[in-house]
């Protein structure tokens, strides 16, 4: 039985999560996502992902995608095109400068290659949670502009030197990816090493990204999280 938590009722040992494919990674449902329900929850390697109509669904993966930020890969061709991006004063590489336009963006839904649009998780409740935490230091988008219009995307949490990625968007062909690289650059030349990527993906694994152990996980953000935090969220340009 997946536990219930009720507000004050603490998070299970993520050892405890579904370990069959029925619902692997699934640890508890219920509580809320209140600021301290969500730091506590990304501090012990557990996030909230659920549909809407769904009670707040709490999941620990095992095993879990990251990203090291000295391993993301990017094609030559995106490299070339962020070197001439670099000189060109319509482009813009910033940071928190419409951080709800950024989730509310990654919450529109996305169109397959069938041309079917899907669902999406970040409901009213999600965009008014991690607005919150975005008000309080800890939630942070990347955003690349072009003239005064928001073309990509990409948002998380920053506790200590840790980065839990939560969603991209692009408007414009690779501006998501990006997006990500000026995060990437910028959170190298702040000593944070890890970004979380939460499930495996052929796009994810694309970029870089390789899929380690809960174990290895948890072991590993016990330190980050406690590490101190960064503060100064200033754009260094796309990075390369």
């Amino acid at each position: 039985m997946i536990p219930w938590l009720e507000a004050d009722t603490p998070f299970p040992c993520v050892e405890r999560a579904v370990a069959d494919d029925s619902a692997r990674g699934l640890l508890a449902a219920g509580a809320d996502l209140s600021p301290g329900r969500l730091l506590d929850a990304y501090r012990k390697g557990i996030f909230p992902w659920y549909s809407e109509g769904q009670p707040i669904l709490w999941w620990s993966t095992d095993p879990r995608m990251v990203l090291y930020t000295e391993r993301f890969k990017i094609s030559d061709s995106l490299r070339k095109t962020l070197r001439k991006l670099q000189n060109n004063p319509e482009i813009e590489f910033k940071f928190d400068n419409a951080f709800e336009s950024v989730v509310r963006a990654c919450a529109e839904p996305r169109v397959d290659e069938h041309g079917n649009a899907g669902g999406t998780w970040i409901s009213e409740d999600m965009i008014d949670a991690y607005t919150e935490l975005h008000r309080m230091g800890y939630a942070h988008s990347s955003e690349m502009w072009m003239k005064d219009r928001l073309i990509g995307g990409a948002y998380g949490i920053c506790i200590g030197r840790m980065f839990y990625g939560e969603s991209m968007f692009s408007r414009v062909t690779d501006a998501s990816k990006m997006a990500l690289a000026h995060l990437v650059y910028f959170l190298k030349t702040r000593q944070v090493h890890m970004i979380d990527c939460q499930q495996e993906t052929r796009h994810l694994a694309s970029l870089g990204a390789v899929a380690i152990s809960r174990k290895e996980f948890v072991s590993w953000i016990e330190d980050a999280v406690n590490q101190p935090p960064v503060t100064d969220w200033v754009s260094l340009g796309a990075g390369v």
